[in-house]
C-alpha cells in the first residue's frame, strides 16, 4: 500500500501516529514481530484497527481491562498467532483512603495526582471513581513505581493497592443532561454554551489546540458537530451531543448535550 493510500483517510495531524502504527502493522505481517502498544485512545484505536485490516498478513486485539473500556492497549502480531493468549499487561490500581474528602475527588483529581509523579497519560488507562476512592487501569511496568510513590491525590492522603483484573469495580459513566437552543451545529457555538463562556474566549483554547472531537483534534471553531460526536475541551471537561431533536419554529436547533461529570 502507498503512502498516499495510507494518509488519505486520516487527518494531517495524526501523520505521526499513523506512521507509527503502520511500521507496527508492517513489522507484525513481514518481520513476525509480535507488539504490544501503551494505552490508546479510541480514535488512536480506530486507526490501529483500520490499518491492521488492510494488511492480510497482520492482526490486532484490543483490550482496556474493563467491559466498556474506552482507552485500550493493543496487540500486533502476525495473523497465524492466537492473540487471545497473549498478555495485555494491564492491572488494577486501587487508591483509597480513610479520609472522607477523598469523596469529593473527581476523575480529573486522580488524573492529576498520576501525571504529577511524572507518568505519561499513555501508561493509564480508565478511571473507574468511586466514593471511596478509584480504581485505575494501568500499564503493569509501570505498578511497582507508584506503589512507592503514590501518597496524595489532591492533597488528600491516600494509600495505594495492586489488584487482578478480576476484582476492578467498574463505576458507569455519568451525564449530566441538557437541552440547547442554538443558532446552528457549529463547535464554537455548543461549546460555548455548554462551558458557559462567551463566543470570544472558548475560540482561544480551540485555536491553540486544545480542543478533540471524538478524540481528534480540531482547531476550525466552525466545524459541525453531529449526533454521537464527543468533544473534549483540555482544562473545562468534555460533553458528548447525544441528539439533535430538530428545529424550532424561531429557526433554531434544539440539541441534547450530555456534559461527562
Amino acid at each position: 500500500m502507498s503512502h498516499r493510500e495510507i494518509y488519505e483517510h486520516f487527518h494531517p495531524d495524526e501523520k505521526s501516529f499513523v506512521d507509527r502504527a503502520w511500521e507496527w502493522v508492517e513489522r507484525a505481517a513481514e518481520r513476525h514481530e509480535t507488539r504490544r502498544t501503551d494505552f490508546l485512545d479510541p480514535r488512536q484505536a480506530f486507526i490501529l484497527f483500520t490499518l491492521a485490516n488492510r494488511h492480510p498478513d497482520a492482526a490486532v486485539r484490543l483490550d482496556g481491562g474493563g467491559s466498556a473500556a474506552e482507552r485500550k492497549r493493543a496487540i500486533i502480531a502476525p495473523d497465524y498467532k492466537p492473540l487471545e493468549d497473549e498478555e495485555m499487561g494491564i492491572a488494577v490500581l486501587r487508591i483509597s483512603s480513610d479520609d472522607k474528602k477523598i469523596a469529593e475527588l473527581d476523575h480529573g483529581d486522580y488524573l492529576g495526582a498520576l501525571l504529577g509523579l511524572g507518568i505519561k497519560r499513555d501508561k493509564i488507562g480508565d478511571l473507574h471513581v468511586h466514593e471511596d476512592g478509584c480504581d485505575a487501569l494501568i500499564a503493569e511496568e509501570i505498578a511497582d513505581f507508584l506503589i512507592g510513590h503514590m501518597k496524595q491525590a489532591h492533597r488528600v492522603d491516600v494509600t495505594v493497592s495492586l489488584l487482578p483484573l478480576e476484582e476492578l469495580r467498574e463505576s458507569e459513566t455519568e451525564l449530566q443532561e441538557s437541552t440547547l437552543s442554538v443558532a446552528s451545529l457549529r463547535l464554537d457555538g455548543i461549546a460555548s454554551d455548554v462551558f458557559r463562556l462567551s463566543r470570544a474566549k472558548i475560540l482561544a483554547p480551540i485555536k491553540a489546540g486544545r480542543c478533540r472531537v471524538n478524540w481528534k483534534s480540531e482547531e476550525d471553531p466552525s466545524a459541525s458537530l453531529r449526533a454521537g460526536d464527543v468533544v473534549s475541551m483540555k482544562g473545562f471537561g468534555r460533553f458528548k451531543v447525544i441528539e439533535v431533536e430538530g428545529m424550532s419554529k424561531s429557526g433554531r436547533i434544539r440539541v441534547r448535550i450530555g456534559k461527562f461529570v
